[in-house]
């Protein structure tokens, strides 16, 4: 049960026109973005930095390989399903969706070292080694990329920890794709 209320328009006015924002887009108002309208400013900068992110020079896949690493270290299970769902919609490879879900490498070895990178920067809050930064960029990547995975982890942040403290539903469009981490999922059983 969330901890928070899951806005409307009539229920959160100030963010009204970020609400029929989502809705066009999704073509519904996902609980995440319901739960950010209790403060406007925060579903704001979290729909303006998604936008700004989609913008970036990394294909769908790439971003979504920053921000599944994010979701699954972060222990966002709201955030692992959507995105889940959101990555098969871009046409992400199964097996690439399939690793990030169980935090395995990917068979690219490129794509990996932008996981890899995307773990570190995560695990190191922002505090890579040189061999780190090193590994990315002789893999094909450049500095702007670095930057960019920095920008997509802020973008977690913002989405992890507010499901984190709401205990954001999960939407039932993410139903089919729910994700538990491995050390729950085994603890259940």
């Amino acid at each position: 049960m969330s901890r928070f209320p899951l806005h409307t328009a009539e229920t959160a006015p100030d963010a009204a026109a970020l609400i029929a924002s989502a809705k066009k887009e999704f073509g519904f108002l996902p609980n995440l973005l319901a739960t950010m309208a209790e403060a406007p400013a925060l579903l704001e900068g979290y729909m303006t930095l998604a936008a700004i992110f989609d913008k970036s020079d990394l294909s769908p896949t790439e971003r979504q390989i920053i921000l599944m690493v994010n979701n699954r270290l972060n222990g966002c299970t709201y955030c692992m399903s959507a995105h889940t769902g959101i990555a098969r919609a871009q046409g992400v490879p199964d097996d690439v969706i399939d690793a990030l879900r169980d935090g395995s490498e990917l068979a690219d070895p490129k794509l990996e070292a932008l996981r890899v990178f995307a773990v570190r920067i995560n695990e190191s809050r922002g505090w890579p080694e040189r061999e780190d930064i090193a590994a990315v960029l002789s893999a094909g990547y450049t500095n702007r990329t670095v930057l960019e995975v920095i920008l997509g982890t802020a973008l977690k942040v913002m989405s992890n920890y507010t499901n984190h403290i709401a205990s954001t539903p999960l939407d039932a469009a993410f139903s089919a794709v729910e994700w538990t981490p491995a050390e729950l999922a085994d603890s259940v059983r």
